[in-house]
């Protein structure tokens, strides 16, 4: 069975490229491990604690993460029913009890809503609401919203070192002090933002190892360090590879044949087939009665003169199941996530067999209101018939729409985000002239946004000219394209185009550009005279590297990149709507602030409301963009400036003498050497061939083995470059293998 301490190492360097990228034989090798993680754990193991298991080493004889390097003083503290700070599944924690530390990992959680009843009855406004919400219709105006939350931590997780004793345990759910008679905590979250309380699991568990835990994620003392892998330890270049590693577990797991997903939930299909042969408590018999209980939730009520009701009934599945006789015990400890998850399992499945789409033979639709509180709330309603069809399994949050009531006419309206204009755009990306002479012109000019949203590729007023002369204003042209280092379909290499020539102006129209293709990407085009083709090539760069959150392998325009390549724009769109506080802020900054050389965008901070809304926005509007400027610039993906303010009112940078000082907000794309995995899975990449990166790592000695000076010294050097002031000393019974390739 591989294991992260392994002369082969589960995570490589492909996986930061995301799971498409990954080889399939290094897909299989991941999954071997993470279904042993799965059924030796017995329980719904989450992606994010999937990740914890292959990338801080879960010992799968019985240690859990005890010989890992989790430094366990830098672990939150929580303590029930007190306030906290967000927490997601995957969370290292200390739940404070008074006495010696109860280390945990965060293993599920739920919504807490004190509305919920105790046998899962949910008002109507509960289910779906955003946190915050202060009753029906009314989402609440604190721009820190405060959400009660249930914890399920695995105190077992650490190895028996460091877990209590049965007596133990008994005797803190007796008292109720530090964990509840369940062994759960329950504690009020208070996020920083509103769209830090949407984030869905993925994204809020990477800005959590980047912001709280980012000692344990940058430790040298990982299996394979991430950092490593990217070859650098700033978040610009962490936070795309960690998406893409996470997603790549969740992915994998997901291509298992032996277990089951709820949501970012696995477990064995033979846990869930033992459960449904259960006679006793939440066995299959009460799984079955759930089943017909909520489809039956909904049934009319026969009015006077036979007039049936509409009736809408939702139910939270975890309070719920404690209505089921004998069930309390199988709801302590971590057995409560896999009765709620394999409840909800149940539901689908019991959805999916026995009705359209949702809707039963009696008439009442089912389906999956809000995955969040109460361990997952379901509707059912009568007549469901009227009611469009959706995918009864993803959450709509029908019951908080009902209650929201159309907004009364204000006087002045809160302002829409504005699709911000590009700025510059006559003075970034004007291209060069290389060569002329009597048989080809060859200039270069970078892919604007506009080229790839209207499919055209703009020319040179001289080859305009002569092309005009010679063939007329609408000739047919050959586009010949070659992009180094990557792979074109025959249509895109070879394209045959209409030309609109009209006074210096001209370009190809019907242009199909490859997928890769980007804002700023550097052409060099030449025109053989006299010919009826344009060939179109890339330019390849030494090495891949990472601009921002663009990886790519061709030379390109850094004033182009920052302007065009901002959040809401792609190849089809260019809008500001839709998109969430941290993205308008991201945007506009890289929009509307100065630009430099280099590809920097610096924005006068108190001008970020107008530049966004174009006006005052409201307060709620605006204290949203403040909270997520301060976001951005903790997590370094903005940061600080000063400059100063003309006589005309114009930002400066750098500040000039005389002038007023003014605090700016800054976007400074990091270019960073890219490590490209083997195999040409990365931009860029030459074609497969049988050599293989493998990334610095530790692994663990067989016993009675000692590693070598120079392997000391290697991981000493590896400490430095990871920034590690302290901990040069590779643990007892490992050894460190430097970063080299294998094969030939």
């Amino acid at each position: 069975m591989p294991g992260p301490y392994d002369a082969r190492a589960l995570i490589t360097p492909a996986m930061v490229d995301g799971y498409d990228a990954v080889p399939v034989g290094e897909r299989q090798r991941l999954l071997r491990y993470l279904e042993a993680v799965v059924a030796t754990r017995s329980m719904p193991v989450h992606a994010a604690v999937a990740f914890n298991a292959v990338y801080f080493g879960y010992d799968l004889g019985g240690d859990g993460y005890g010989g890992s390097p989790l430094c366990l003083d830098d672990f939150p503290v929580i303590t029930l029913g007190e306030s906290a700070p967000p927490l997601p599944v995957g969370a290292m924690a200390c739940v404070a009890t008074g006495s010696d530390p109860l280390y945990a990992e965060i293993i599920y959680k739920e919504g807490a809503h004190p509305e919920i009843g105790g046998l899962g009855d949910v008002p109507a406004w509960v289910s779906g609401a955003p946190a915050g919400a202060e009753g029906p219709g009314r989402p609440g105006v604190d721009p820190m919203p405060l959400r009660r939350e249930l914890l399920v931590p695995d105190i077992h997780a650490f190895g028996p070192a460091l877990s209590l004793s049965p007596a133990q345990l008994q005797r803190l759910r007796i008292r109720r002090r530090w964990v509840n008679e369940d062994g759960h905590v329950v504690v009020d979250v208070r996020y920083p933002s509103r769209d830090a309380a949407r984030r869905d699991d993925r994204t809020a568990y990477a800005d959590h190892l980047l912001t709280t835990a980012r000692a344990q994620l940058l430790s040298p003392l990982v299996p394979v360090s991430l950092a490593e892998l990217v070859g650098s330890t700033r978040t610009e270049a962490l936070r795309p590879a960690l998406l893409n590693l996470l997603e790549t577990v969740r992915r994998v797991l997901g291509a298992s044949g032996v277990l089951r997903m709820w949501g970012p939930y696995a477990m064995t299909r033979t846990s869930l087939a033992a459960r449904r042969r259960d006679t006793g408590p939440l066995g299959g018999g009460d799984l079955r009665s759930l089943v017909a209980a909520v489809e039956r939730a909904a049934t009319p009520t026969r009015r006077r003169y036979g007039l049936n009701s509409p009736v809408t009934v939702y139910t939270a599945l975890g309070p719920r199941l404690r209505g089921f006789p004998g069930a309390a015990d199988q709801l302590t400890g971590l057995g409560y996530a896999t009765a709620v998850c394999l409840a909800n399992v149940a539901l689908a499945d019991g959805v999916q067999q026995g009705s359209e789409r949702g809707l039963f033979p009696n008439g009442v639709r089912v389906t999956l209101d809000d995955a969040f509180e109460g361990g997952g709330v379901w509707r059912s309603h009568h007549p469901g018939d009227g009611e469009t069809p959706d995918d009864p399994l993803v959450p709509l949050g029908r019951g908080w729409a009902s209650t929201v009531a159309p907004a009364s006419p204000q006087p002045e309206p809160e302002p829409e985000p504005l699709d911000t204009p590009l700025a510059d755009v006559a003075d970034i990306g004007p291209g060069e002239l290389v060569s002329t002479d009597e048989r080809e012109v060859v200039w270069r000019q970078p892919l604007r946004l506009a080229h790839l949203i209207d499919r055209c590729l703009p020319l040179r007023p001289y080859v305009v000219g002569e092309l005009r002369r010679t063939r007329g204003e609408h000739p047919r042209i050959r586009l010949e394209l070659h992009h180094s280092g990557g792979e074109l379909r025959q249509s895109e290499a070879i394209q045959d185009l209409r030309a609109h020539l009209t006074g210096e102006a001209g370009c190809l129209a019907g242009v199909v550009w490859p997928p890769d293709f980007f804002p700023g990407l550097m052409l060099e085009l030449s025109w053989p005279r006299g010919s009826q083709v344009i060939r179109v090539s890339t330019i390849r760069l030494d090495e891949p590297v990472r601009v921002g959150d663009r990886l790519t392998g061709h030379c390109y325009d850094p004033g182009v990149l920052t302007r065009e390549d901002a959040p809401g724009s792609d190849r089809h769109r260019d809008t500001a709507v839709g998109l969430g506080p941290r993205q308008l802020v991201m945007r506009t900054v890289r929009r509307c602030g100065l630009l430099t050389l280099d590809g920097h965008a610096l924005l006068d901070r108190s001008y970020l409301p107008f530049a966004v809304y174009g006006r005052r926005p409201a307060r709620s509007q605006r204290d949203a963009l403040e909270s997520s400027v301060a976001e951005l610039l903790a997590e370094r993906l903005l940061e600080p400036a000063v400059g100063s303010r003309d006589v005309s009112g114009q930002p400066q940078y750098p500040a000039r003498a005389g002038e007023r000082v003014i605090p700016l907000i800054a976007y400074r794309p990091v270019h960073e050497r890219v490590v490209m995995p083997w195999g040409g899975t990365g931009p860029g990449a030459e074609r497969p061939r049988a050599v293989q990166f493998v990334p610095g790592h530790l692994r663990r000695l067989l016993p009675g083995c000692f590693a070598s000076d120079a392997q000391r010294e290697a991981f000493r050097d590896h400490c430095r470059t990871l920034g590690k002031a302290d901990g040069w000393e590779l643990p007892d019974g490992y050894t460190f293998v430097t970063q080299h390739t294998r094969g030939h």
